[in-house]
């Protein structure tokens, strides 16, 4: 069955550029996730490449990330707001510890990528209950029509690589708090200005963030970088191609993200002293 989005959700996000709850797995199938997860973060806690390899892009080593990264129920929605021919650019578990002061600041996500244009879609997709307690995803409604100046702060306790944030004010009576349930995401516009409080809950607050764009967008720098084909077909061929894990971890999966993760490093980091 297509879980495409209903007109009036489709309108949502073209107009507030962002779009939430979309219901994905059941309540059950979000628990058996979150589990698995868990116990892949508890083998790869003590190794820093794997911990890496979990952390962002897993879907290159990760069975568990690559099934969710092409789930259809996901790509479904996603397919709603962006057309048939879809690579998933890259993604990120993003987790907060129970009564953790850790938070991301307004922050645009396209302003570091490094892509020539816009229409970039990301679902952030969660795995433990994300109420507004344990600092769900917050989002400015309408800021999605231009891209404003970031500063970088690198706080420790930031969750975004360089600690960025707008260097413009957000109305808080334009932020939306967008509360989901173990097995629902959101969508939103990758120009959203979005940001997220701490946890003040007993319980984690696990999200995965998959970063979806068209086959048409490319790298605005010479730095090749990698790509999963999740629906349709690429004629462009701007990005790698990344094949389905053959298992976990599995040494030459791990070596092409060790890879694919200093490519976009190069690019996210362009203008700082941090090492690639």
């Amino acid at each position: 069955m297509s879980n495409q989005l209903s007109d009036r959700q489709v309108q949502a996000y073209e107009r507030d550029g962002f779009v939430c709850p979309v219901d994905v797995f059941s309540a059950q199938e979000a628990a058996e996730l979150r589990r698995e997860y868990e116990k892949i973060e508890a083998q790869a806690a003590t190794d820093p490449e794997t911990k890496a390899a979990l952390r962002d892009d897993g879907f290159i080593s990760v069975p568990l990330v690559h099934r969710i990264v092409t789930d259809p129920r996901v790509v479904d929605a996603v397919e709603s707001v962006m057309g048939p021919d879809i690579l998933a650019w890259g993604c990120s578990f993003f987790v907060k510890e129970p009564r953790s002061p850790s938070y991301i600041s307004w922050h645009q996500d396209l302003h570091y990528w490094g892509l020539d244009e816009s229409e970039e879609v990301t679902a952030w997709i969660a795995l433990s209950p994300a109420p507004v307690e344990a600092g769900c995803m917050r989002f400015a409604k309408g800021s999605h029509k231009s891209k404003v100046s970031h500063r970088d702060t690198f706080d420790e306790r930031n969750l975004l690589s360089r600690g960025q944030e707008i260097e413009v004010d957000v109305d808080e009576a334009d932020a939306v708090e967008a509360a989901l349930r173990p097995g629902q995401m959101s969508l939103h516009h990758g120009l959203t200005i979005h940001a997220s409080n701490p946890n003040t809950t007993d319980d984690r607050r696990i999200g995965l963030a998959v970063r979806y764009i068209r086959t048409s967008m490319r790298q605005t720098s010479d730095v090749r970088q990698t790509a999963k084909l999740v629906r349709g077909t690429d004629a462009y061929g701007y990005f790698d191609l990344m094949p389905e894990p053959s298992g976990l971890f599995d040494p030459a999966d791990l070596a092409r993200h060790t890879a694919a993760l200093r490519a976009k490093r190069e690019v996210q980091m362009k203008g700082t002293e941090m090492k690639v």
